[in-house]
């Protein structure tokens, strides 16, 4: 049996045969055993020198967003922050100011949009941080998604790094920042948190600091519900270790990871007496409901006549394709295992929540599977598929803050 510790002796490791080792090692897939040539290291024992890797691949992908901003700034001669201050972000800083309200808010007998629909850690961030440096509510939240948005990058690297090379971290790193949903990051959303706090607790299981991933889940599961995803590598890895080696210590990681997403719905139940306030708020203000038939709905609208969809359609049924390549890639790579069951379970949340569906910022959110293809593809299809996916996240840039037609 592994030692509990970190998974920081590679030696160690290949001393157990890979058989064992795949099934001993909840984190481990079959054949998944990196080459000779390509061993991983601990990258944190190299703090702070390979930190400035995926820093400046966020400073290009930033660089683009935000030229692509400016230009659509100066065309539609509207303020920069204008173009900031929309859509979901709305309702952040609104939460961030406001709260939310102690009872359900009706439009003509029907439950309205509100703040409750809106998850507390990333608005109550925003009001902490501009009480405590006196920037606007709109600034602080600025400030917050591009930071995070740059750790979420350097976290995303070192999940990487542990189990392949440092050019595949790299790659990989670089499609993530250029994915056309990552222009999220340079708007008042919560994206940035959440994946920081996901890819972080998703090295944490791999690194078999139970308490620690348990805890990373509890914040990203107070940031987003898609964080629920995480809660099934969890149980994985806590199966695997429970019945290969009775560590009872792997419990933590499933029982603390839901408590974010628990303890809102607690909260807001005693807040407004209402124990469905935040699902009312669903399916009354923004018309959100699980559907398992959606995905199907979505693809058939499409293919029945592309041309007379609308553009929610093709937007959709392109986030469609790419998730399902990208599990396909995911699957049939070396990917560990926590890291494949949260990426297909994020984008199975996406695909049956109606009318949401798969957005490029939920392809976002289910990261791994964006991995899996940078890690996988090299060389001259590598780098089309990068050019692509600059081109897409300039011109979803622009659409999305020049139109209404389409929320991110």
């Amino acid at each position: 049996m592994l030692p509990e510790g970190p998974l920081t002796s590679e030696v160690a490791v290949a001393e157990v045969p890979a058989t064992l080792r795949t099934r001993q090692d909840p984190t481990a897939r079959s054949g998944s055993s990196p080459d000779a040539d390509s061993t991983p290291d601990d990258p944190l024992r190299r703090w702070p020198r390979w930190v400035v890797r995926p820093l400046v691949i966020y400073l290009a992908s930033r660089v683009v967003t935000w030229t692509t901003l400016v230009m659509v700034s100066v065309i539609t001669h509207q303020g920069l922050l204008d173009e900031v201050d929309r859509w979901d972000g709305q309702w952040f800083i609104r939460a961030a100011a406001d709260g939310w309200p102690r009872h359900l808010p009706l439009n003509q007998g029907h439950v309205a949009r509100s703040t409750i629909a809106f998850f507390p850690l990333f608005p109550l961030s925003i009001r902490w941080l501009s009480d405590l440096t006196g920037l606007s509510l709109l600034g602080a939240g600025i400030t917050i998604a591009t930071v995070t948005g740059g750790l979420a990058m350097v976290a995303i690297w070192a999940l990487v790094r542990h189990y392949t090379d440092q050019r595949a971290a790299d790659r990989a790193t670089l499609l993530v920042a250029m994915f056309p949903g990552s222009f999220v990051l340079s708007l008042v959303y919560s994206e940035g948190f959440a994946i920081t706090f996901l890819a972080l607790g998703l090295l944490a299981l791999m690194r078999r600091r139970w308490l620690l991933a348990g805890l990373l889940g509890l914040l990203a599961s107070a940031t987003t519900p898609v964080a629920l995803a995480f809660e099934v590598s969890c149980l994985w890895c806590a199966y695997c270790e429970v019945t290969g080696g009775r560590n009872w210590r792997s419990l933590a990681a499933p029982l603390l990871a839901p408590l974010g997403f628990l303890s809102y719905q607690g909260w807001i139940w005693r807040h407004t007496g209402n124990l469905a306030a935040w699902r009312m708020t669903e399916r009354g203000g923004w018309k959100s409901y699980p559907s398992i038939a959606y995905p199907v709905h979505t693809m058939a609208i499409f293919l029945r006549d592309p041309i007379a969809t609308n553009k929610t359609d093709d937007l959709l049924f392109v986030g469609t394709v790419l998730a399902i390549v990208g599990a396909v890639v995911a699957i049939r790579s070396r990917m560990p295992m926590p890291m494949l069951l949260y990426g297909l379970s994020a984008a199975a949340l996406g695909l049956i929540s109606a009318p949401i569906g798969l957005r490029p910022r939920f392809v976002l959110l289910a990261f791994p599977l964006i991995i899996a293809v940078g890690t996988w593809l090299r060389g001259r299809a590598y780098a089309t598929v990068l050019a692509l996916s600059v081109g897409l996240l300039i011109g979803l840039t622009a659409f999305e803050v020049c139109s209404y037609r389409v929320f991110p």
